[in-house]
């Protein structure tokens, strides 16, 4: 029953914008699941769930990948030693990095395996990170935020 849940709360982090643990309890009493809300709170804890801004002060739930999660530590501390700021432009990412190390943060970048990002070039200090959407690249940035912050 708890893999069953697990993969149906998956699916249902990526289908809606689910908010609150309460939100998630009901799309979940809804597809027939019998929670509480100590129940639905391991789930998330146990699931590695975590949350990213939407825009406008919102927050939705997203589901950080294997490769994420478990980054190795090499990619970690080239991540947070060569990274020195992010902007965006629409759907475009703008990372700057320490100078000579933006290929190394790609390659840490690209270790995370979002799958908002389409492709990205770097250059001595500087990448250019295609996403696919403007919101996309708000996830994007929100994602790098929680590496670096951990």
């Amino acid at each position: 029953m708890k893999k069953s849940r697990h993969q149906k709360i998956k699916e249902l982090v990526e289908q809606y914008q689910i908010e609150t643990q309460e939100e998630l309890a009901d799309k979940l009493k809804e597809a027939g699941y019998a929670v509480t809300q100590a129940t639905v709170s391991r789930d998330i804890r146990e699931l590695k769930l975590t949350k990213v801004s939407m825009g406008s002060g919102r927050q939705k739930y997203t589901i950080l990948t294997h490769s994420e999660h478990y980054l190795g530590d090499k990619y970690i501390r080239v991540l947070r030693d060569g990274f020195v700021s992010m902007d965006m432009a629409q759907n475009i990412l703008v990372v700057k990095t320490v100078s000579g190390m933006a290929m190394a943060v790609a390659a840490a970048l690209d270790a995370m395996k979002l799958k908002e990002i389409v492709g990205s070039i770097a250059g001595d200090d500087t990448i250019m990170m295609a996403v696919r959407t403007v919101e996309d690249t708000k996830i994007v940035m929100d994602k790098i935020r929680n590496v670096l912050e951990e």
